[in-house]
């Protein structure tokens, strides 16, 4: 079993063990051992105290992907300063209620941004800085205290704000250690491995699935600043293991060259952070040989299941819960716990993965647990037989149209698998009539010729009645966010009008 201890040990224990192993590799090729990456974090945290910043106080972090944002990330859980990552698509005004809520002693900033942000920063009493002024400010080597123990607090990290404002998701340093060291030995890290790293770093799946996964294994990184599919192809001859999202995957099967000799040096793919469509799991398994493991996590929890990596990995499945992580499944209305197998209800979690709660919120804690402490993931699924974690959407898209439940995943499953149809999203708008009208948006496959009746008359034959969309829209591409999760939200503000009633 990979080390469960505090995430300051594994760079320690690597730069005494493998000192000149590589740690991360950009993809022109600049190189950086566990060594350098032991030295020049302690620069980045020395520049960080000489800022004024001390273990507990929390450094804001909205930057470009970059080998010197990794140090960054690194300088902080060695020091105990708390990270408090960001999107970089986020607007001033956004950035400015993260500061405020959190109490940022410190925020790093992109130099291009400092003139907007400025303003905002004198409001809430924030210290600006960038990464090549604390880089300046790093003077030598400097030893890094110890620091905490497994229920102190390691970072922030800000959910979607899909229900009004964002809430700040605390990570402990324990949460974080014992998912990285479970997601290692699940997955069968080693010190010769090699992740291909394409995702962001304001996000859990690029930051802790990827980064601290890394770290516990001793294993390396090779850094694309942002995920192109051609530029990815042409170097996965010098990856092992690739984390991408589904959009990823489908961008790569645009390629012709993606085949077996072009994955012959992999020996694992994993999807998350959004559904993989069965259909690319499938095109994928064809063209390279590769079954893609998709796994199922979210920033409160980080990872909760997996499918196996040795055995069977389910299409349509998240697979199993994670050794230490519990699932279950809850009825959405009385909040009784499901002993069946494949009744569809909430899916609750309970593990040493789970959050803290949200930052200086305790209303907002408690809503989020049930009496006996399990965590509300607010996500729809079932557990069949095997154990394997189904999931069907989420709470709030569910659609109660005329009194009947319709999971939007079992309409999405069957739009994807008519003829022409490349992708779609199923979700409820306002209806006089029914409360809410089951409607879907599908996106079409290149030169495919769609149309509204055939699409409605073609699932006639695969789903009861009450199941079938009102209307079937043909758009050119669904809305997503940065992480490719569709933005239902945006759907159904789109469409809300188009019954003659509110949602």
């Amino acid at each position: 079993m990979h080390s469960t201890t505090d995430p300051a040990d594994w760079i320690d224990r690597a730069a005494r063990c493998q000192p000149e192993r590589p740690f991360l590799t950009t993809a022109a090729g600049a190189e950086m051992s566990y060594e350098s990456l032991r030295r020049e974090s302690g620069r980045f945290a020395a520049a960080l105290r000489r800022q004024g910043v001390a273990a507990g106080d929390r450094v804001a972090v909205q930057v470009d992907k970059s080998a010197e944002a990794v140090l960054l990330y690194v300088a902080c859980l060695r020091m105990g300063a708390v990270f408090v990552p960001i999107n970089v698509a986020h607007t001033p005004t956004e950035v400015s209620y993260a500061w405020r809520d959190c109490g940022a002693k410190l925020a790093v900033i992109r130099p291009a941004d400092r003139a907007a942000l400025e303003p905002h920063a004198s409001d809430a009493g924030v210290l600006l800085e960038s990464l090549a002024g604390l880089l300046q400010q790093a003077g030598e080597d400097a030893d890094v205290p110890r620091y905490g123990g497994a229920a102190t607090l390691a970072a922030i990290v800000y959910t979607s704000g899909t229900t009004g404002r964002s809430k700040g998701a605390m990570l402990t340093r324990g949460n974080l250690a014992s998912n990285a060291a479970v997601l290692a030995e699940a997955w069968h890290f080693t010190g010769e491995d090699v992740l291909l790293h394409v995702l962001p770093l304001f996000h859990v799946h690029g930051l802790f699935a990827a980064l601290n996964t890394v770290l516990a294994s001793g294993s390396a990184l090779l850094l694309q600043s942002h995920f192109d599919a051609g530029s990815a192809l042409r170097l996965l001859p010098r990856a092992t293991v690739f984390m991408g999202v589904p959009t990823h995957y489908t961008r790569l099967l645009q390629h012709a060259d993606l085949n077996r000799e072009a994955t012959a040096n992999m020996r694992l793919f994993i999807s998350g952070s959004a559904p993989l469509h069965i259909e690319t799991q499938r095109e994928f398994l064809r063209r390279t040989g590769h079954v893609i493991l998709e796994r199922y996590g979210m920033t409160e929890t980080l990872m909760n299941t997996s499918n196996p990596y040795a055995g069977l990995r389910k299409p349509g499945s998240v697979g199993v819960a994670l050794p230490g992580t519990e699932i279950r499944v809850a009825d959405a209305v009385t909040g009784a716990a499901i002993e069946a197998a494949d009744i569809v209800g909430a899916l609750e979690v309970k593990g040493p993965n789970v959050f803290a709660g949200y930052w200086q919120d305790a209303e907002k804690t408690r809503a989020g647990f049930t009496g006996d402490g399990w965590f509300k993931t607010h996500d729809l699924g079932r557990i069949d037989r095997d154990g394997y974690v189904h999931i069907v959407g989420r709470t709030q898209d569910l659609v109660i149209s005329g009194g009947y439940n319709v999971y939007p995943k079992e309409v999405e499953t069957e739009l994807d698998a008519l003829a022409g149809v490349l992708e779609s999203a199923v979700f409820g708008v306002g209806h006089p009539d029914f409360g809410e009208g089951v409607t879907a948006v599908v996106v079409p496959k290149p030169a495919a010729r769609l149309t509204e009746a055939d699409l409605i008359n073609a699932l006639r034959q695969r789903l009861a009645r009450y199941k079938i969309p009102k209307r079937v829209l043909i758009i050119e591409e669904l809305p997503r966010n940065t992480m490719g999760k569709v933005q239902k939200s945006a759907l159904r503000a789109a469409y809300a009008s188009l019954y003659g009633a509110t949602s």
